[in-house]
């Protein structure tokens, strides 16, 4: 089972620890930057843009807010860990000049630098909230040490921000808590006939109109949760049809119930 790391003393950080050996995520994006660390295990990160790249064990990957990703085991059990804070404040710890690590994804194959992100995780799941300033220190000398590095890879950014700013009304009316909007009424608004419509938002954000919709709600039901809102309250106020159906949606995204992420 998986294990969550929150504090409402440092409401802009959580983490996990887990450990999967079946597919269990279908891509989708964070409000928050990533740092995922490989613990055990082999997995492929796929992105937007579907390529496809191995992942082994002391692999860092860097995932700025808003890319869509998704990684899945290969051949078994695969062991890994998943950093989350707000962009905002990792740009504040990062050094002068170094803000393109907000600008893509990256990997890195530095065995010290895995050592180094392992050790501010264990910092958070020992006993964070007494010691918010060496918290801040470590993730500051680890976030220096990946600008100082080369990176492994990096992939660059596959959404289109002039096209996104155009569909704006349409991810407005996708982020509403009713019931989904058809494509018909999407596509009127964008001025677009609903095929050119799927194309046009899968090309703006990385997904299809429908699973962007359903990772938005993940994304809000993720925050509703960590304040403590009630499984069934959050199930409710996001427009999901039962708690079951809002259980096989979180799952899906987050590889984890509902219920064990708010523990």
């Amino acid at each position: 089972m998986p294990e969550f790391w929150h504090s409402a003393l440092l409401p802009h950080l959580e983490s996990r620890r887990s450990c999967q050996e079946i597919t269990c995520y279908r891509p989708h994006t964070h409000d928050r930057f990533s740092i995922g660390l490989i613990d055990s295990g082999l997995t492929t990160f796929a992105g937007a843009a579907g390529e496809a790249l191995p992942l082994a064990a002391g692999d860092v990957i860097l995932i700025p807010a808003g890319h869509v990703h998704a990684c899945n085991p290969e051949h078994g059990r695969w062991s890994y860990q998943m950093i989350q804070a707000d962009q905002d404040w990792i740009a504040s710890l990062l050094p002068e000049e170094s803000d393109g690590l907000l600008a893509g994804i990256h990997v890195f194959r530095h065995p010290g630098l895995y050592g180094r992100f392992s050790a501010v995780n264990d910092l958070l799941f020992l006993d964070a909230d007494a010691d918010a300033e060496r918290s801040e220190a470590a993730f500051r000398r680890a976030l220096r040490d990946c600008a100082e590095l080369a990176p492994h890879r990096r992939i660059a950014p596959a959404t289109d921000a002039a096209l996104l700013a155009r569909l704006s009304a349409v991810l407005d009316l996708l982020h509403g808590d009713g019931p989904a909007p058809v494509l018909d009424e999407l596509a009127m608004v964008a001025g677009m006939d609903k095929y050119r419509l799927i194309r046009a938002v899968k090309r703006a954000t990385g997904l299809p109109p429908l699973a962007w919709r359903q990772n938005d709600r993940v994304i809000t039901a993720r925050a509703m949760l960590r304040d403590g809102r009630s499984l069934a309250e959050t199930a409710h106020a996001l427009g999901f049809a039962d708690q079951s159906h809002f259980h096989r949606v979180f799952r899906a995204h987050v590889a984890a119930t509902p219920g064990a992420y708010r523990r």
